[in-house]
């Protein structure tokens, strides 16, 4: 069964953030998600960088397709992210989303990814931004098999 898979920089460190998280998670089951955390030094995109571009090579580089989470990224309506998500898991490539830390991505990671995504035209931490992306991801589920959540 195919998954997707989301890198993002650091830990929620939060008993709360992680309950709302894993409560998600339980019910993303069409495909599944997978969350890699990455470590490096706080506020040095070139360790980020490096970090992320590991864990991308340990989940096989060359069948990915890479989508940044930034804030100059595109935007969807829920709608359209649900219809955005059915077309890249209708594809054989792995689907790789990815949250940087607070200074955003370095170059050398955005040039790898087929798209950018953003969340809102607001700022987020990038604790909240891992949340929101895995509510939306459920929302996106629940949007193509026809559950009500969406209202």
């Amino acid at each position: 069964m195919k998954s997707l898979h989301l890198i993002c920089v650091g830990k929620l460190k939060d008993a709360h953030l992680e309950a709302v998280e894993h409560d998600y998670l339980k019910r993303l089951i069409n495909p599944p998600l997978q969350i890699h955390e990455v470590r490096a030094s706080a506020e040095n995109k070139e360790a980020e960088a490096e970090a992320i571009l590991k864990k991308l090579k340990d989940l096989g580089e060359g069948g990915l397709h890479r989508v940044a989470m930034t804030e100059w990224g595109k935007r969807y309506t829920s709608i359209d992210f649900a219809q955005y998500t059915e077309k890249l898991i209708e594809k054989p490539s792995k689907i790789v989303f990815l949250i940087a830390g607070a200074e955003g991505f370095h170059d050398n990671v955005l040039s790898q990814c087929q798209d950018r995504l953003s969340l809102s035209e607001l700022t987020f931490p990038h604790k909240l931004a891992r949340i929101l992306l895995v509510e939306q991801l459920y929302r996106a589920q629940t949007l193509r098999m026809g559950h009500p959540y969406h209202n």
